[in-house]
């Protein structure tokens, strides 16, 4: 049983009402190519656009229940296909990097938030998320358990852990920055630690600081009946923009997961008592710190 992805690798407009016609488009053509789940770049809905004042950030943030949002809700129900839309949310006390994915009835399963927000930069104008969840996804042809984490999320191992171990099979990662050796290594990473397949959505060239290679890493790293090591990625766009699809076998996935020893095997959470210890810095200026 296969799932078929696609990402929606595009430049946005100049406002919101742009946006909703670009990105519903892209719907369309992912349909058309016979997608399940389209995945929109990162808070699509303002073209990942940050202005630093207060009142200027506030007049693009928009609620779950917007026109816009709801657009999309709609669009699920009449394409028949999951569609996770990106946005910038109203929030007291600011704004958050969200998330919301319909399914192919237009029901809402899944509202995720920006657990770790780039607030050494530009969203330290925003709020963070406070949690990571999973659900459901009925794609027609069987049901995958999908999780949600956005951009800097990646960095951080606990992300996709907390998420594996809710028992997400598929995280789906919007995105907005370059996608360079180091952050692809990451999302490897993440992908062959856990068991998880791990589809990440940028956007392209032409977009400020962002470069296109969105991907999909299958989870999969061997197979017991072929010799060696394969490559988990099963695609990886090019840098132009598009609506780019590939097909995650979950049939495959879940048979490595029932056979390996990654993931929740083998873990020893008795001894990780300092991940939670909020007293911890870690290492600063060379030294580790305890306060």
């Amino acid at each position: 049983m296969k799932i078929k992805i696609a990402f929606l690798q595009v430049l946005p407009g100049k406002d919101i009402k742009e946006n909703l016609a670009i990105g519903k488009k892209a719907c369309v053509e992912a349909k058309e190519k016979g997608a399940d789940i389209a995945l929109f770049p990162e808070m699509w809905s303002d073209g990942y656009y940050l202005p630093q004042d207060e009142r200027e950030l506030d007049k693009l943030a928009i609620s779950k229940d917007s026109e816009f949002i709801s657009e999309y809700r709609n669009l699920a129900k009449e394409l028949q296909m999951a569609i996770g839309i990106t946005f910038l949310e109203t929030h007291n006390p600011k704004p958050l990097n969200s998330v919301i994915f319909f399914d192919r009835f237009g029901k809402e399963i899944l509202h995720y938030s920006k657990v770790q927000i780039c607030a050494f930069d530009l969203e330290k104008v925003l709020s963070g998320g406070d949690d990571f969840y999973v659900a459901d996804l009925d794609f027609g042809r069987g049901k995958v358990k999908i999780g949600s984490m956005i951009c800097f999320d990646r960095e951080f191992p606990e992300s996709a852990r907390i998420l594996m171990l809710k028992g997400a099979e598929l995280i789906l990662a919007p995105n907005a920055c370059p996608m360079e050796i180091n952050r692809l290594s990451a999302l490897r990473t993440r992908a062959y630690e856990n068991m998880v397949a791990v589809a990440t959505c940028n956007y392209p060239e032409g977009q400020p600081d962002c470069n296109g290679r969105s991907t999909l890493f299958d989870g999969v790293p061997w197979l017991r009946e072929e010799p060696g090591a394969r490559d988990m990625c099963v695609m990886e766009a090019p840098g132009t923009p598009g609506v780019y699809t590939a097909e995650l076998d979950l049939n495959m996935l879940r048979t490595h997961r029932s056979n390996d020893i990654m993931g929740d095997k083998y873990r020893r959470p008795d001894t990780y008592g300092i991940l939670s210890d909020v007293n911890v810095k870690g290492i600063i200026g060379g030294e580790f710190v305890h306060w």
